[in-house]
């Protein structure tokens, strides 16, 4: 059963072997494209989805990939071969999603923010960034290696960020879509910010949400302390936890840079600059502690990492070495 109604072996079978494939991290740009059309070409195939994603949210404290080699002797061979779903991959995965799920909670206990990233309607990969358009005309660019999920329904228009940052010019602050009844809400870990008809900036960070009003304004209120709502206005920003909300303070150019393509630094700490650097390329980006409080002045195009590290050395006395592309490590100059 899915969604009340009953559904194929055929079809659980199929969102089954979708679920593994995701689950495993593996999944290529192109399959995932064939995973939104599998879901798209016949109701069946999203209520199964849908199901899925009931029980999935149900799940607790296993990555994806750490869910994948703990089911891993019930799915083998790898999902994305040319080879037909085992019978003890059926069983496992039919247990685990079509009716065993109290039995094995214990196995898969709920979804991670991994899960949740690498599920999310709309996302992007380390270094990439992404515009998109909604269908109230609400324009969202995605930084760097973050994720949402949109929900529009005749009472409001909620966007969750999973994962990441975020710059958001809604319809109202477009001129289009203007729908005064239907309140548009960013939604994060740490509580709700609602556009009063503006262009803002979101980051959830480990325990904040930091938020920056380019126009006009928004209001936040911590998820645990409704009290403690504030509006904020263009030209300041502010980060919050799930009960408080920090004073305001004035828009910094580094915090909205990156949606121009750049990176901004104002005699910054080298280890940050570093640390925010690692952003936007894959693998290991360190800075040695000798160096970490070396200051760092200018802006940067974000499209090549590798030319910003190789100008560090013509301005800093540091020494950038390279082991692959992906472990570097920012150090003294020889």
């Amino acid at each position: 059963m899915a969604g009340g109604q009953p559904i194929s072996d055929e079809t659980a079978d199929q969102a089954a072997d979708w679920l593994t494939l995701l689950m495993s991290g593996e999944a290529t740009a192109e399959e995932r494209q064939r995973w939104q059309q599998w879901r798209a070409a016949h109701p069946d195939h999203e209520r199964a989805w849908q199901h899925i994603e009931a029980i999935t949210g149900r799940l607790k404290q296993m990555e994806p990939k750490a869910a994948y080699r703990t089911l891993s002797p019930y799915v083998t061979p790898p999902l994305g071969a040319n080879t037909p779903a085992s019978p003890s991959r059926r069983k496992a995965l039919h247990m685990l999603m079509w009716g065993g799920v109290a039995c094995t909670s214990g196995l898969l206990a709920s979804r991670t923010q991994t899960w949740q990233q690498t599920m999310a309607e709309h996302r992007t990969g380390i270094g990439e960034q992404r515009s998109l358009v909604l269908d109230d005309g609400t324009q969202i660019t995605l930084n760097t290696d973050s994720a949402i999920n949109v929900r529009f329904d005749n009472e409001r228009r909620l966007i969750r960020l999973v994962a990441g940052e975020v710059l958001i010019v809604t319809g109202h602050a477009n001129n289009r879509g203007h729908d005064e009844t239907r309140p548009f809400i960013v939604e994060s870990a740490e509580g709700d910010v609602r556009a009063l008809g503006t262009r803002f900036t979101l980051r959830q960070l480990d325990g904040q949400t930091h938020v920056a009003v380019l126009e006009s304004a928004v209001q936040i209120t911590p998820r645990d302390n409704n009290t403690q709502a504030r509006i904020l206005q263009a030209g300041t920003q502010a980060a919050f936890s799930r009960r408080t909300l920090d004073d305001d303070q004035p828009l910094d150019e580094q915090a909205t840079a990156w949606s121009r393509g750049q990176i901004v630094a104002d005699n910054v700490r080298l280890g940050d600059f570093l640390a925010d650097l690692g952003r936007y390329r894959p693998g290991l980006l360190r800075c040695d502690p000798s160096v970490a409080d070396l200051r760092v002045s200018g802006v940067f195009p974000l499209h090549d990492t590798d030319r910003i590290l190789a100008t560090l050395p013509t301005v800093l006395p540091v020494h950038v070495r390279q082991r692959t592309r992906y472990w570097v490590t920012v150090a003294a100059s020889r």
